[in-house]
Protein backbone atom coordinates (compact mmCIF):
# COMPACT_ATOMS: atom_id res chain seq x y z
CA UNK A 1 0.00 0.00 0.00
CA UNK A 2 1.39 3.38 -0.97
CA UNK A 3 1.02 6.15 1.60
CA UNK A 4 0.01 9.45 0.05
CA UNK A 5 -0.60 12.87 1.56
CA UNK A 6 -4.37 12.52 1.80
CA UNK A 7 -4.11 9.23 3.69
CA UNK A 8 -1.46 10.64 6.01
CA UNK A 9 -3.63 13.69 6.76
CA UNK A 10 -6.70 11.49 7.34
CA UNK A 11 -4.75 9.13 9.61
CA UNK A 12 -3.40 12.04 11.63
CA UNK A 13 -6.92 13.42 12.06
CA UNK A 14 -8.26 10.01 13.14
CA UNK A 15 -5.62 9.52 15.81
CA UNK A 16 -5.99 13.17 16.89
CA UNK A 17 -2.34 14.15 16.86
CA UNK A 18 -0.70 17.40 15.85
CA UNK A 19 1.49 17.91 12.81
CA UNK A 20 4.35 18.94 15.08
CA UNK A 21 4.17 15.80 17.25
CA UNK A 22 3.77 13.49 14.25
CA UNK A 23 6.62 15.09 12.33
CA UNK A 24 8.95 14.93 15.35
CA UNK A 25 8.10 11.28 15.99
CA UNK A 26 8.68 10.41 12.33
CA UNK A 27 11.95 12.34 12.05
CA UNK A 28 10.52 14.99 9.73
CA UNK A 29 10.09 18.71 10.00
CA UNK A 30 6.58 20.07 10.43
CA UNK A 31 6.90 21.79 7.06
CA UNK A 32 7.88 18.53 5.32
CA UNK A 33 4.84 16.79 6.78
CA UNK A 34 2.39 19.59 5.97
CA UNK A 35 3.75 19.98 2.42
CA UNK A 36 3.43 16.22 1.88
CA UNK A 37 -0.12 16.19 3.24
CA UNK A 38 -1.09 19.04 0.91
CA UNK A 39 0.53 17.45 -2.15
CA UNK A 40 3.22 20.13 -2.41
CA UNK A 41 6.17 17.92 -1.48
CA UNK A 42 7.37 14.37 -1.53
CA UNK A 43 9.12 12.08 0.92
CA UNK A 44 11.69 9.41 0.17
CA UNK A 45 10.99 5.74 0.93
CA UNK A 46 12.65 5.84 4.37
CA UNK A 47 10.67 8.92 5.36
CA UNK A 48 7.41 7.36 4.12
CA UNK A 49 8.13 4.19 6.10
CA UNK A 50 8.87 6.22 9.22
CA UNK A 51 5.71 8.30 8.85
CA UNK A 52 3.56 5.21 8.30
CA UNK A 53 5.12 3.45 11.30
CA UNK A 54 4.51 6.53 13.46
CA UNK A 55 0.85 6.80 12.43
CA UNK A 56 0.32 3.06 12.97
CA UNK A 57 1.92 3.27 16.41
CA UNK A 58 -0.52 6.09 17.23
CA UNK A 59 -3.48 3.88 16.27
CA UNK A 60 -4.05 4.21 12.51
CA UNK A 61 -4.72 1.11 10.39
CA UNK A 62 -4.16 1.47 6.65
CA UNK A 63 -6.43 -0.44 4.27
CA UNK A 64 -5.09 -1.71 0.96
CA UNK A 65 -6.97 -1.19 -2.29
CA UNK A 66 -9.61 -3.94 -2.26
CA UNK A 67 -10.35 -6.42 -5.03
CA UNK A 68 -14.08 -5.80 -4.57
CA UNK A 69 -13.88 -2.24 -5.88
CA UNK A 70 -13.25 -0.56 -2.56
CA UNK A 71 -10.35 1.84 -2.59
CA UNK A 72 -7.53 2.23 -0.12
CA UNK A 73 -8.16 4.04 3.12
CA UNK A 74 -7.45 4.37 6.81
CA UNK A 75 -9.36 3.58 9.98
CA UNK A 76 -8.64 3.37 13.68
CA UNK A 77 -6.77 0.26 14.79
CA UNK A 78 -8.96 -0.24 17.83
CA UNK A 79 -12.67 0.22 18.29
CA UNK A 80 -13.85 2.77 20.84
CA UNK A 81 -15.02 -0.06 23.11
CA UNK A 82 -11.66 -1.85 22.98
CA UNK A 83 -9.75 1.40 23.59
CA UNK A 84 -11.93 2.11 26.64
CA UNK A 85 -11.23 -1.39 28.05
CA UNK A 86 -7.46 -0.96 27.58
CA UNK A 87 -7.58 2.42 29.34
CA UNK A 88 -9.52 0.84 32.22
CA UNK A 89 -7.00 -1.99 32.56
CA UNK A 90 -4.16 0.51 32.77
CA UNK A 91 -6.04 2.60 35.32
CA UNK A 92 -6.64 -0.50 37.47
CA UNK A 93 -3.02 -1.64 37.54
CA UNK A 94 -3.36 -3.99 34.57
CA UNK A 95 -0.59 -5.15 32.31
CA UNK A 96 2.55 -3.09 32.66
CA UNK A 97 4.47 -2.07 29.57
CA UNK A 98 4.21 -0.18 26.34
CA UNK A 99 1.06 -0.31 24.30
CA UNK A 100 0.06 0.85 20.84
CA UNK A 101 -2.99 2.86 21.89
Amino acid sequence: MHLNGSLARAARALVATSATYTADAAGLTRRQLRDFEKGRGSLDEAQLASLRHTLERLGAFFLADGANGRGHGVRLKFSEDKTERVENWEGEGGLAGDDDV
